[in-house]
């Protein structure tokens, strides 16, 4: 599995500034800004580890994990039970006060045990944890990736089986549509109404309705489509219509009219993306206590996922990035809710990182299992929607 620390976010910075509007590039130095944020709670959790007695580690490690498993602060007694070390309560409640004060652990009640704070999730999750082994042939056949599939079939099924295995909210940033096409083809519908059918290099087809001054036979239609496919497959429907004006002369003029609408609808049809974001199982999210138990943290949670806003930019940030992506409520400008993580990665077609997934859950989700299913779900999604 590749790793997962947020140095990989550098390998595709800085963007270049060329060709950038204003508002581009106050986004590109709001997201250096929390990629610094973000490396720099990173470095901490690794400075911090090393300062920890192995007694400590042992007894932080096992504090997560049980607070995970069972939502409840965790008390001394528990401690000496579980962590398999020789000490006295004393001793344990010395070391729990030592990790308090750095800052790893809080009491939310007095006597009632200790629970992880923010930078104690992040220290456990870059330095302590170990991740469970999963077959990818066993997420292979649940996601079903066939060929003869469509790319939004397949992007649904993902995001219905990073929810379905993690008991959260699975999201996926939907790949956004490449600017050029394979090919092209002219339906005669009826006298004056034609539908364009475009074939993108994946696979995915678009059909857009053309209606004309002219009625054209369906020999003209034959000669228009190929004309355009020798001359321009491959190419964007911008650099087409540069290219056209020039090169037209050399088509019947009756064919004029008829390729300048295919050409304009073509670049509709790219900029036309509908909805960006897949998103599965949000209501598993109304059972987690932490993100539903007053009403800001519940509009916040409602916020998120009806406007959208919010998420994209972190998913949309995250495709930066190379390998798994782990980022915890409350040392994270990009997640709203503090007791909200989101584990996430990157997916390809074809070598190209088009799109982003993840799952969406309480920040005491069992990562040791979530950052594999995410891990492999990315890579079999790359393999589904890539053609050679």
């Amino acid at each position: 599995m590749q790793p997962y620390s947020s140095s990989a976010l550098t390998d595709h910075w800085p963007l270049p500034d060329t060709c950038l509007t204003a508002e581009e590039l106050c986004h590109q130095a709001y997201l250096r800004q929390v990629m610094h944020t973000i490396e720099s709670s990173q470095l901490v959790s690794y400075i911090t580890f090393m300062q920890l007695e192995p007694r400590a580690q042992t007894l932080l490690k096992t504090l997560v994990e049980r607070y995970i498993a069972e939502g409840q602060p965790v008390g001394s007694r528990a401690l000496s039970k579980l962590s398999g070390l020789d000490v006295s309560p004393a001793t344990i409640r010395n070391i729990m006060a030592d990790l308090e004060e750095m800052g790893l652990v809080a009491s939310p009640h007095t006597s009632a045990g200790r629970i992880p704070t923010p930078r104690g999730f992040r220290l456990f999750v870059d330095t302590l944890l170990t991740v469970q082994p999963i077959s990818e042939s066993s997420l292979e056949s649940t996601l079903q990736t066939r060929q003869s599939q469509q790319p939004q079939k397949i992007i649904s099924n993902a995001a219905q089986m990073l929810s379905s295995l993690s008991h959260f909210a699975g999201v996926v940033l939907t790949p956004r549509l490449d600017a050029s096409f394979k090919q092209i083809e002219f339906l005669r519908l009826s006298e004056k109404r034609i539908l364009l059918v475009i074939v993108l290099p994946n696979g995915d087809v678009q059909n857009r309705l053309l209606l004309t001054d002219a009625d054209y036979t369906p020999s003209q239609l034959v000669e228009a489509a190929n004309y355009i496919n020798h001359h321009y497959s491959g190419l964007s429907f911008e650099q087409v219509r540069a290219r056209l004006q020039a090169e037209l002369r050399e088509l019947h003029r009756d064919l004029t009219h008829l390729m300048k609408a295919a050409i304009e609808a073509g670049s509709e049809a790219m900029t036309d993306t509908g909805d960006s974001v897949v998103i599965s199982g949000e209501r598993n999210l109304l059972g987690v206590s932490e993100l539903t138990e007053d009403i800001k943290s519940l509009r916040k949670l409602f916020d998120l996922f009806e406007h959208k806003t919010e998420l994209m930019r972190l998913l949309d940030f995250s495709s930066k990035a190379s390998g798994v992506q782990i980022f915890i409520g409350g040392e994270s400008h990009l997640v709203p809710i503090d007791d909200m993580s989101v584990v996430v990665a990157p997916y390809e077609v074809n070598g190209k990182i088009v799109g982003t997934l993840g799952v969406i859950g309480p920040t005491r989700m069992a990562y040791q299992r979530v950052i594999p299913i995410v891990d492999i779900t990315a890579r079999l999604l790359s393999s589904a929607l890539s053609y050679t």
